[in-house]
């Protein structure tokens, strides 16, 4: 496996690669990434796995220190599944003067985790440009977890005109249900425990709506009070459309179930696809 730490070395190693695939992650990696990278590995003949901390999607500093950095290890296990190569840059590679151009995403990146998290679409999607266009890959894979940013990147291939397929991977869970990622190391045993009650809520939404239930603000409130009652701080648990991430109307059966809520310290994002019985 190839390990490179600057832009002109990646492009000189990639010249001659005619089907290339990109994972963009910030590291830390856990059986979440793997998954990403073995998908890709099906679609493409060369993967680049890239660890860059973006510092852009961080509206809090203290978050953008705390997140964990296992750089040696994030190599071994990327090693162990065949990924070809990782595009691992320092900060001053990738922002060199500091960044002065940046991608303004439209009003859907102001809601939901926009709302919460104001500039970290912004972040994510000028350092998405910025990785891109170092790689040039033919398909990116993104995970559904991170469901809205998901929405915003197939969104920015499509008003560029990039020529790049972003491939949508399902989710990774622990036994519990809870979706994995770097932060879930952040919670006490305890919290791991309770931690499940997330996917809990939100199946309880998805029963309902497959059942023929459209009141989605009754139900959005119920999931909100189940996981206040059990200490938790929520953000949001929402219903809205597949598609554009809308609120649902009448004729709108392909839905999905977002939320965000806090444990401690620890903030969990999930969601949950589901489709609803046609209006007849």
């Amino acid at each position: 496996m190839e390990i490179i730490k600057t832009v002109s070395q990646l492009r000189k190693f990639l010249e001659d690669k005619k089907d290339i695939g990109c994972v963009p992650t910030m590291g830390n990696i856990h059986d979440g990434h793997l998954s990403l990278v073995s998908l890709a590995k099906t679609k493409a003949a060369t993967v680049v796995t890239t660890i860059f901390i973006n510092r852009l999607q961080f509206n809090q500093s203290d978050d953008f220190d705390r997140y964990p950095r296992t750089m040696e290890e994030d190599f071994k296990r990327l090693e162990s599944i065949g990924n070809n190569v990782v595009f691992c840059p320092n900060e001053l590679e990738i922002y060199p003067e500091g960044q002065k151009y940046f991608i303004d995403p439209p009003r859907i990146a102001k809601k939901l985790e926009g709302r919460f998290r104001p500039g970290h679409f912004r972040g994510v999607c000028t350092v998405v440009m910025k990785l891109f266009n170092v790689v040039q890959p033919r398909i990116a894979v993104f995970g559904k977890k991170d469901y809205q940013q998901l929405a915003i990147i197939k969104g920015l291939v499509e008003q560029f005109s990039l020529p790049i397929t972003i491939v949508s991977a399902e989710t990774v869970r622990a036994k519990s249900g809870l979706a994995l990622s770097s932060r879930n190391r952040h919670l006490s045993i305890e919290e791991l425990k309770e931690a499940p009650r997330l996917r809990q809520a939100m199946k309880n939404i998805s029963s309902a709506i497959e059942a023929g239930d459209r009141n989605f603000v009754a139900m959005e409130y119920a999931a909100g009070e189940l996981l206040a009652r059990h200490g938790w701080k929520v953000d949001y648990v929402v219903v809205r459309t597949q598609a554009g991430l809308h609120k649902p109307t009448d004729g709108d059966n392909e839905l999905v179930i977002l939320g965000a809520a806090s444990l401690g310290s620890t903030r969990l994002i999930d969601d949950l696809e589901v489709i609803g019985p046609k209006s007849s």
